[in-house]
């Protein structure tokens, strides 16, 4: 009996709600379809995705900055069914297998002159794990710093790491002798460093929760602070990275040179899961010392050929469409036109990022009627204006968007890299149009309640039973 995935499709259609909520994970449908999130989507393609009725949304998502280059870019996927077409010996484990050598090469290359190995895996968190790991060998020291807000991925050394108590929350005692620094904070950065045990602070860039920057010369005595105590910088560049703020790595921004860089998401094209961590020749030698050390880190894709060829062809398309350098330009744009509406709506504060990662500050307005209904919406739930705004993106003018993080009024946008001015006005006038709404009286605030009460009956007519057999 062969595998024909497009009479699976047909045939199971529809089942994608009750299948996760009796075999995955529930409260994720509850969520999606409270929200009224829950469609059907059928195709991906570029900035758009599209569901069974027809329907385009414009994805400010990229599955979490994963499609850079949008979805289903056709040199990856060309790429991709060359490499399967070629029959290619996987994984062979004692082996050095030419395509991984070849990525690794790619990436140092982009990288500072301080940067000259990379060790791969499947995932960012795994690129965290390894650098924790890397950095504890090379100082022999223990203790890691991370910053407050931080996002290192969900894993227990990354979870470990994690500035928000609420994904921590209930999974016992985690990695020890970790400690979280304010960030941006100086003084408190000294104060750890001055005990003499740090291994190495890990940090984003620019935080992925909520989209917090520092000044260049905040940058640059925290850097310093770090390398005096004989600790190294870690530059979490899992989301940030591989062009996201309109540079190669977003530490360049900052003139940083970190001891250790992790990356991932973009780097897998859309298709194929990896990670990578970089490091210079002496830190990675510290893990690696000899031949009875060349297996203590690793993991068993970590050479998967399907996974380098995605990488390898990413890293071809960002310098023939030169992505960076639109990133950069698109990055502009949307601060001249997300500014200039801030000038003209008075729930929009601030506009933060650089190059296709916007963060869009919203705060109480100045004039009473707006204020009061700010206020009516902030009493039933912190940072409710932000998830008012949400859903009507979604509903009513087709855009996926997300919050930056819990208890914030803050959307934040991560769209493809090659996302161009199109996109940006229509993501621009559609804002416009809902925060005159808000201004001008409570409609959109009712409009959200009735999509709540809406998503909560839908929860209740799809009951897991109705799930056909599997053949």
């Amino acid at each position: 009996m062969s595998f024909d995935l497009a009479e699976l499709l047909e045939r199971r259609h529809g089942e994608n709600f009750q299948l996760h909520e009796r075999y995955l994970n529930p409260q994720l449908a509850k969520v999606v379809k409270t929200l009224g999130f829950d469609r059907f989507y059928v195709r991906g393609e570029g900035c758009y995705l599209f569901d069974d009725d027809g329907r385009r949304y414009l994805d400010m998502l990229s599955g979490f900055g994963v499609f850079a280059l949008g979805r289903a870019h056709p040199v990856i996927k060309d790429a991709l069914h060359q490499a399967i077409d070629a029959d290619l010996p996987n994984m062979i484990q004692m082996d050095c297998a030419l395509l991984p050598g070849l990525l690794g090469e790619q990436l140092v290359a982009r990288s500072h002159a301080g940067i000259e190995r990379a060790v791969f895996g499947n995932s960012g968190a795994e690129a965290v794990e390894a650098a924790i790991k890397f950095a504890r060998a090379s100082t022999k020291r223990e203790r890691i710093l991370y910053a407050s807000h931080a996002f290192h991925g969900l894993t227990t050394g990354a979870l470990a790491l994690n500035g928000s108590a609420e994904f921590r929350k209930g999974f016992g005692a985690l990695l020890p002798s970790t400690t979280e620094v304010p960030f941006g904070d100086l003084d408190a950065l000294r104060r750890e460093l001055r005990r003499g045990d740090v291994a190495a602070l890990i940090v984003e860039p620019i935080q992925g929760k909520g989209v917090y920057e520092l000044e260049v010369e905040r940058w640059r005595e925290i850097e310093a602070a770090v390398h005096d105590a004989g600790a190294l910088l870690v530059c979490d560049e899992v989301q940030t990275g591989l062009g996201r703020t309109g540079a190669f790595y977003a530490f360049e921004h900052y003139g940083l040179t970190p001891d250790i860089i992790t990356v991932s998401k973009a780097l897998s094209g859309g298709f194929v899961p990896v990670g990578a961590m970089l490091t210079s020749d002496k830190i990675l030698r510290s893990v690696y010392g000899s031949m009875d050390q060349a297996m203590v880190h690793s993991t068993t894709f970590k050479g998967n050929q399907l996974a380098m060829v995605a990488g390898l062809a990413t890293l071809s398309v960002f310098d023939d469409e030169h992505v960076v350098e639109h990133a950069a330009a698109m990055g502009l744009v949307w601060r001249a036109k997300l500014e200039a509406l801030a000038e003209r709506r008075e729930f929009l504060h601030e506009v933060r990022g650089r190059g296709q990662m916007i963060g869009i500050v919203f705060g109480a307005p100045s004039s009473l009627g707006a204020r009061l209904r700010w206020r009516a919406g902030e009493a039933a739930r912190p940072a409710m204006f932000s998830q008012t705004l949400v859903v009507p993106l979604f509903h009513r003018y087709g855009i996926l968007t997300q919050v930056a993080a819990d208890n914030v009024n803050i959307i934040k946008l991560l769209p493809p890299l090659v996302a161009g001015e199109t996109e940006i006005d229509y993501f621009v006038d559609a804002l416009d149009e809902l925060l005159g709404d808000a201004e001008r009286n409570s409609a959109w605030l009712r409009q959200f309640g009735v999509t709540m009460v809406r998503g909560a009956l839908r929860r209740t007519r799809s009951p897991a039973s109705s799930i056909r057999a599997p053949m």
